[in-house]
């Protein structure tokens, strides 16, 4: 019995060293910088970084920003993928190519994604293109307060497909005996989606959630490429603050940011996480 749990531990071993080398050591080091006053001949300032930081406009503005986009994208790619899924889950023409279609964005590299919709977006690009044919004026998408609506486009029409794909396979797992019992005993449709179908999603859709959640924060990089350094004050998201502290050697500004950024991921994780399991223990 020692034999088989120390071969088990000895196998978790290397990922363990891992993790605790590359991820939860640096952490706990970030942690406990954080309360000096620098990497270079520190001294003890206690919580006067956070104190600095909750206080800095730009450092506001960056976390706003982001929750907003988190708040909004979140449940919007959530409702239209589960649509989506609801929707291919029954035979339709051409079922198979749409989903393939939602799919490929999924394998399509970050700069090709940018490049098109540059092209879609950009002051004399294919929309107001078409815009202009109607007599409408220009929209400056880059520059404006409709930047938002562009990367919140963009995280949508990237991350649908595997969020769809998830959907699906919740689906397929749904026993057809309970949607023809439920035909029998005279359900109507609301009363079918809502005690078969998003009761047995559930666990299925608390992981598109989280899914969901995480990729918000993961804009970045289509932001950055699209926007720049400075984006409008509208997409200045938290990354764009750490990037440039990177920049400047702000080191502490930069090491607290972080830590304060992941207790609120962290928390926000808690959460849900609870909401998951007192919702099954009613269930």
């Amino acid at each position: 019995m020692f034999r088989k749990k120390l071969t088990g531990w000895m196998f978790l071993l290397p990922s363990f060293v891992g993790v605790s080398v590359f991820y939860l050591i640096p952490y706990v080091f970030m942690i406990y910088m954080s309360f000096f006053s620098g990497l270079k001949n520190p001294e003890f300032v206690g919580l006067a970084n956070y104190s600095s930081l909750l206080g800095n406009g730009a450092f506001q503005l960056a976390m706003q920003n982001t929750l907003l986009f988190s708040v909004v994208s979140g449940p919007a790619i959530i409702l239209l993928s589960l649509l989506l899924a609801l929707k291919l889950n029954k035979p339709i023409t051409y079922g198979e190519q749409v989903k393939s279609g939602f799919i490929m964005p999924l394998v399509i590299p970050t700069a090709s994604i940018i490049l098109f919709f540059e092209i879609m977006f950009n002051y004399r690009g294919l929309i107001n293109g078409i815009l202009d044919k109607f007599g409408v004026d220009p929209l400056k998408f880059f520059n404006s307060n409709l930047s938002l609506l562009v990367i919140t486009v963009i995280f949508i029409w990237k991350n649908i497909g595997y969020n769809m794909i998830l959907f699906l396979a919740g689906l397929k797992s749904i026993p057809k005996d309970y949607y023809e019992a439920a035909h029998i005993d005279g359900a109507g449709k609301v009363q079918v989606f809502w005690n078969i179908t998003f009761f047995y999603l559930l666990p299925t859709t608390f992981f598109v959630v989280v899914i969901s959640l995480i990729n918000t924060f993961k804009i970045f990089k289509v932001n950055y490429l699209l926007f720049g350094q400075y984006p409008h004050d509208k997409i200045y998201m938290i990354q764009h603050y750490l990037n440039n502290m990177f920049d400047k050697l702000e080191y502490t500004k930069l090491i607290t940011a972080s830590i304060l950024f992941s207790i609120i991921i962290i928390v926000m994780m808690a959460v849900m996480m609870h909401v998951q399991r007192k919702l099954f223990e009613v269930e």
